[in-house]
């Protein structure tokens, strides 16, 4: 784990790994992309016989004239398309469960709203739908996505905005304010289109960076970026990684076009591979990047990759946990989710084939549990969902990764509340909320003295069934005999809480191990339990030495 110092907190880990964010550095007060989550969405897939206008197999082919097949694919990552009413068959061997090898398409309406229901049950607030240009043949299917992408974001309430890639758009400079000016601009009228500091949002992908693709000068690019701001808009720039230093990447004489964006956005697939190059990032980019941005006045948005699966990348999650823990720990007010739906780069969050029985046969296509661990199809969202929620302040600080993998199948024995993450309202002295699920009846948790109510949370990484509540004080004679009137709550999401038991007087006695019980009829599904604490009759404060959470 890195130091408190590199992570820009003077905070101190607790046995759990559990930190205290450090103050947020935005220049732009919270709005749609700053403090929030934002995903790439491509929305770029098509078959034939969907009824795109570009009637092909649209990024699933290189011929895509012909359905994909292990010799004309540009896929490496399968999806789970179990959700999606409508799908195409393809010209692999079936699935490992005998099942046809099928794909979706972005332009089916229902395939956008389910990805847009994803979003929504996953804490992703805005999406930023890709542009590449639109002055071509895909250009009458791009501009269908962007309604469709609309409707979704509008029915789910999620906002989007347009994400421009100038890759090989050789007439730039004057084709994108064509573009914003007679099609894409209608769309800010929507209430689903995302706003910050009261400006419609726009993204400019590929300015300055060092390869034939983009290879614009640095005067059409400022120009167009100046044009932008000049409508009204609050600009986003997609910059090459190494933008502060004009190195590697990035082409050099860019320096006044990166000043010029409101919030800059450093690329970063293919840069980390592992969570040692995720702490070097932190340390020689993130960080440095985060300063300058904010000496100058202008919002920061990293990239958070979940890696890529073919790669062997991803360690069950663990690499872009850390990512989050790193930026969050750094200070940073957002992230740039890469990408929703990218299943040609292995990148992907959206919901992907968990085993070999969910992808065709002798592909070589690898699924979720390539490392061995069991993942859920819905695990990097659900991942996601928790790196948003440490963002926001809704779960403290942690270098332990709270997400497990595959919530499903039996109900796990022991104690579920064991080293899990825990929160709390306060403490005194030394006394952390973490020493009550460390295990240890020694420690304990002592609140704020004379300030009742005061609470205890603890997370439990998926939702569960819950049969009973231990709660403890250490077991020596020195603690008196005591009652503690106590609220037991529990929430899905951290946020909305129901009550489990109400307030109860409940005794802790020496002579009975200073333990006390608490039975829940029937058992309630909960990922969050709260120990809600507003008397203590020994003491003016709330004090547990465990919290133990147990299913049926």
């Amino acid at each position: 784990m890195k130091s408190a110092a590199v992570l820009g907190t003077t905070a101190a880990a607790s046995a759990t790994g559990l930190l205290t964010a450090p103050a947020a550095h935005a220049a732009s007060p919270p709005g749609d992309v700053v403090g929030k989550i934002t995903v790439g969405y491509q929305g770029w897939f098509a078959c034939i016989g969907d009824g795109a206008p570009i009637n092909s197999w649209w990024h699933w082919s290189q011929n895509a004239s012909q359905p994909p097949s292990p010799t004309n694919t540009t896929l490496v990552s399968w999806p789970d398309p179990r959700e999606l009413t409508r799908t195409y068959p393809t010209a692999y061997a079936n699935l490992g469960n005998g099942q046809p090898a099928a794909l979706f398409s972005s332009w089916d309406q229902q395939t956008v709203d389910t990805h847009f229901r994803w979003m929504r049950d996953h804490g992703c607030d805005t999406a930023a739908l890709q542009r590449f240009n639109p002055f071509g043949a895909e250009g009458p299917t791009r501009d269908g996505m962007t309604q469709k992408v609309r409707q979704s974001a509008e029915a789910y309430g999620r906002k989007f905005y347009i994400m421009y890639d100038v890759t090989d758009w050789t007439a730039m400079q004057s084709q994108i304010k064509e573009d914003w000016t007679t099609k894409m601009r209608a769309h800010t009228a929507s209430a689903a289109y995302a706003r910050q500091n009261g400006k419609p949002v726009v993204c400019i992908w590929g300015f300055g960076f060092s390869d034939p693709g983009r290879p614009f000068a640095p005067a059409p690019c400022k120009d167009v970026v100046d044009w932008f701001k000049a409508q009204g808009c609050y600009v986003i720039g997609g910059v090459p990684t190494h933008w502060r230093n004009g190195v590697e990447d990035s082409r050099p004489g860019f320096q006044d076009v990166y000043r010029a964006f409101d919030m800059i956005s450093p690329w970063m697939v293919g840069r980390i591979s592992d969570i040692a190059g995720a702490d070097r990032f932190l340390r020689d980019l993130n960080g440095p990047d985060l300063a300058d941005c904010a000496a100058r006045g202008v919002d920061y948005q990293p990239c958070v990759i979940p890696g890529d699966l073919q790669s062997g990348h991803r360690r069950h999650g663990d690499l872009m946990w850390r990512q989050f823990y790193n930026l969050v720990g750094l200070g940073v007010q957002g992230f740039y989710i890469s990408m929703f739906d990218e299943f040609n780069e292995g990148n992907q969050i959206a919901k992907t084939a968990e085993t070999a029985a969910q992808i065709p046969a002798g592909s070589g296509i690898r699924a979720l549990d390539e490392d061995g661990t069991p993942c859920s199809s819905d695990y990097y969202l659900r991942l996601t969902a928790d790196g948003g929620r440490m963002l926001k302040g809704q779960l403290a600080l942690t270098a332990i990764r709270p997400t497990v993998p595959y919530p499903s199948g039996p109900q796990p024995t022991g104690d579920l509340a064991l080293r899990r993450p825990v929160t709390a309202s306060g403490q005194t002295q030394n006394y952390a909320a973490a020493n009550a699920v460390d295990g240890d009846p020694a420690t304990y948790w002592e609140s704020v003295n004379n300030a009742f109510p005061q609470w205890i949370q603890v997370d439990l990484g998926v939702d569960r069934s819950v049969a009973r509540l231990v709660l403890t004080l250490p077991p020596a004679t020195a603690w008196a005999t005591r009652t503690q009137t106590l609220t037991i709550l529990g929430s899905t999401n951290g946020t909305d809480f129901t009550t489990l038991s109400p307030a109860t007087g409940r005794t802790f006695d020496p002579s009975t191990g200073n333990t006390t019980t608490i039975t829940l009829t029937p058992p309630p599904t909960t990922r969050h339990i709260r120990v809600h604490v507003t008397a203590n009759t020994g003491w003016p404060a709330a004090q547990l030495s465990g919290l133990s959470v147990y299913g049926p």
